[in-house]
C-alpha cells in the first residue's frame, strides 16, 4: 500500500523513497482521472440540449452549466476544507460520489419532466468536475519545487482518454438511453454516473499514503526555504495565478457553451458538435505535459502571456468562423483549449508555490472556488449575449477580457522583482 521505510532521518521531496511514493500517487490519480474525464463530458456535450428540451427556451441554455459550476463552487470549499482535516483521499472521493448522485438525479429529472430536480441533480453533478479539477492538486503534493508544473500537467492529461471519449459516446449512450424508455440526451449522464463512482473507489482503495498528509511531514527543500514560500504566508505571485486561473475558465466556458447551441442552429447535429467538443476536450488536456515543461523552463510571468494570447485568437477565431464551417470552427474550439490548458498549469502552478503548506489545500479550494464562479458567470452570460448579440460578439468579447492576464503578469512580475 506503499508503505514508506522506517528512517529517523528526515525526509525531502527529492528523497528516492518519496519519489517512489510520487509515482505511485501519480499512477493512482491517472487512472482515476481518466474515469471521472468521462464524466465532465456529459455537463458539457447534452446538458445545456436537455434543458433546452425541458424548457423550450434556447436562451437558458447556458443555466444548466452555471448551475453546474456554481455546484463545484460550493464543493470547492467543501473538498478544499476536508482535504485540510483529513487528507486529499477523502476529499476527491467525496467529491466524486456526490457527483454520481446528482447524475443519477439527472436521469430521473429527465424521465419525470422535472427541471427543478435537474437543477439541484446539475448543482450536487458539480461535485464530481471539482474532483476532477482538484486532483492536479494531489499531483504536486510530494513533486519537488522545479517538478510541480509537470506533475500537475501529468494528471490533467490523463483527463484527455475519458474526456474526449464521452462525447464521441454521446449517440451510442443516446440509444442505451433511448432502449431503457429515457429520453436520449441522459445517455451520457448514466455513463457519467458509473465513471464518477469508479473514480471514487479507486482514490479510497489505492490512494495511499495520502499525498497531502505525507507532504506535511516532509522538510522543506532549499527552493523552498524562501520568505516568499514561509510554511505559514503566501507568496506574493498568489494573485496574478487566481487571475490567471479565473479568466482562463470564464473565457473557456463561455465560448464552449454556446458554440454546440451556434452549431445546431446552423444545422449540425449533436454528432457533429460531440466530435467539436470532444477535439476540444483534447485539446484542454493533451498539451497540459508541454504547458507543464514551459512553465519549469520559462517561468509563470511568460506563460501567463502565452495564455492570454492563445486565447485572444481563439476568441476572434471563434468570432470570424462561418457558422456552416466545421473545420474552422472546430480550430476556433481547440485554440480555447489550449488557451485553457496553458493558463490551468500556470496558474495552478503560481497558485500552489504561493500558498503556505501549512493551509494549502484550504487555499487551493477557495481558489478552485472563484474559478469555479468564474465558469458559473460565463455559462450565465454566454446564453443572454448569444440570444440579444450573437455568437460573434460573445467570442470577440471574449477574446477581449482574455488579454486582460498578460499585462497583469508583467505588471505583478516587476514589483515582485522590486520588492525582491
Amino acid at each position: 500500500m506503499g508503505h514508506l521505510p522506517l528512517t529517523s532521518a528526515p525526509l525531502t521531496a527529492t528523497d528516492p523513497a518519496i519519489s517512489a511514493v510520487q509515482k505511485r500517487t501519480l499512477t493512482v490519480l491517472l487512472v482515476s482521472q481518466i474515469l471521472s474525464g468521462v464524466g465532465l463530458a456529459a455537463g458539457v456535450t447534452v446538458a445545456g440540449l436537455l434543458a433546452g428540451q425541458m424548457l423550450h427556451d434556447t436562451s437558458l441554455s447556458g443555466l444548466p452549466i452555471t448551475l453546474l459550476t456554481a455546484g463545484s463552487a460550493g464543493a470547492a470549499v467543501v473538498i478544499g476544507r476536508v482535504s485540510q482535516c483529513l487528507g486529499r483521499r477523502p476529499g476527491l472521493a467525496a467529491g466524486y460520489l456526490t457527483g454520481a448522485l446528482g447524475g443519477a438525479g439527472v436521469v430521473v429529472a429527465a424521465a419525470l419532466d422535472s427541471p427543478a430536480l435537474l437543477f439541484a441533480s446539475l448543482f450536487l453533478y458539480g461535485a464530481g468536475t471539482t474532483s476532477n479539477l482538484q486532483a492536479r492538486h494531489a499531483g504536486a503534493d510530494l513533486a519537488a519545487p522545479h517538478q510541480r508544473a509537470r506533475a500537475t500537467s501529468t494528471v490533467i492529461v490523463a483527463t484527455t482518454v475519458g474526456g474526449i471519449a464521452g462525447p464521441l459516446l454521446a449517440t451510442p449512450a443516446g440509444h442505451l438511453a433511448t432502449a431503457l424508455h429515457l429520453p436520449g440526451p441522459t445517455g451520457l449522464f448514466l455513463l457519467s454516473t458509473a465513471a464518477f463512482a469508479l473514480a471514487a473507489l479507486t482514490l479510497l482503495v489505492w490512494l495511499r499514503p495520502d499525498p497531502l498528509l505525507l507532504a506535511r511531514t516532509l522538510t522543506a527543500t532549499p527552493a523552498e526555504s524562501t520568505p516568499a514560500a514561509s510554511p505559514s504566508r503566501a507568496g506574493p505571485g498568489l494573485l496574478i495565478g487566481v487571475v490567471v486561473l479565473v479568466l482562463s475558465q470564464l473565457v473557456m466556458v463561455a465560448v464552449m457553451t454556446m458554440t454546440p447551441i451556434h452549431m445546431h442552429a446552423h444545422g449540425f447535429g449533436t454528432t457533429a458538435s460531440g466530435l467539436v467538443i470532444a477535439l476540444h476536450t483534447g485539446s484542454m488536456y493533451l498539451p497540459s505535459p508541454l504547458a507543464g515543461r514551459l512553465v519549469d523552463r520559462f517561468g509563470a510571468t511568460a506563460m501567463s502571456v502565452v495564455t492570454a494570447c492563445t486565447l485572444l485568437a481563439a476568441g476572434v477565431a471563434a468570432a470570424l468562423a462561418p457558422g456552416h464551417s466545421f473545420p474552422l470552427i472546430t480550430l476556433a474550439l481547440v485554440l480555447l483549449g489550449v488557451g485553457w490548458s496553458f493558463g490551468l498549469v500556470t496558474g495552478t502552478a503560481i497558485v500552489t508555490n504561493s500558498a503556505p503548506l501549512a493551509t494549502r489545500a484550504r487555499v487551493q479550494g477557495l481558489v478552485d472556488v472563484a474559478v469555479a464562479l468564474a465558469g458559473a458567470a460565463g455559462g450565465l452570460a454566454s446564453g443572454v449575449v448569444v440570444a440579444y448579440a450573437g455568437y460573434p460578439v460573445l467570442a470577440v468579447l471574449c477574446g477581449i477580457l482574455a488579454s486582460v492576464a498578460a499585462p497583469a503578469a508583467v505588471v505583478a512580475a516587476r514589483k515582485n522583482s522590486a520588492h525582491a
